[in-house]
């Protein structure tokens, strides 16, 4: 399965983030179509709080300010469901009740009359050819960590976000799923932004690395 690719880019304006007044960090960015922008730095940094802002929600407690732009539009009003933003977490967050087709299928248009094709040529891709019908819970970390990448690629996003999606993979899987993500996302030409502790995370993501204090 090839990406089709887009180009898109991501812009965070002038963006503040802080907790109960008191400012965590502070952002200018331009990401490329393709890149990986990685953001390293301790816990309560504000590393997550940024990406919740820019997927378009906030914990509580939090505030934050400027401006996020994808394709020159200034998303930062919009509800998170219209931005058109992807994410993938520590945990793959795959749909118990759904079998591995029904988690890809979930993305994709209920009117798209390939359907079934994307879903089959998405597998294939990831190595995982006859596991359709298998039951999430039955795949090992790194099997469900690829069933989690295609279906966000089946989705279509326009920008990705990644909070520390690799860390709970052991060292050798780790660097396999580095790879497979980090290719697919320069191979669609999504503008990426990732927040990790780990500074082998961020630099086979082979972008900028901002470091927070």
């Amino acid at each position: 399965m090839t990406a089709h690719r887009h180009d898109h880019e991501l812009v965070l304006d002038n963006v503040r983030i802080a907790l109960q007044g008191t400012t965590l960090l502070a952002l200018d960015a331009h990401i490329a179509p393709g890149e990986v922008l990685s953001v390293m730095g301790p816990s309560g940094s504000g590393k997550s709080t940024l990406l919740a802002f820019v997927a378009g929600f906030l914990a509580p407690g939090f505030t934050a300010s400027g401006r996020v732009l994808l394709n020159g539009r200034e998303i930062t009003g919009l509800p998170a469901e219209r931005r058109g933003i992807g994410l993938l977490f520590q945990d793959p967050l795959l749909f118990p009740h759904l079998s591995v087709a029904g988690n890809l299928r979930f993305g994709l248009p209920r009117a798209a009359r390939d359907r079934a094709a994307r879903v089959e040529a998405a597998l294939d891709a990831v190595g995982l050819a006859g596991y359709g019908e298998r039951d999430p819970a039955t795949l090992s970390g790194g099997q469900q960590s690829r069933v989690a990448l295609m279906r966000l690629l089946l989705c279509e996003p326009r920008a990705v976000l990644l909070d520390e999606p690799f860390s709970t993979l052991d060292t050798a899987l780790r660097q396999e799923i580095r790879e497979l993500v980090f290719g697919r996302l320069r191979e669609a030409g999504l503008p990426s932004l990732l927040v990790t502790h780990d500074r082998e995370d961020a630099e086979a993501a082979g972008g900028r690395i901002l470091t927070l204090a």
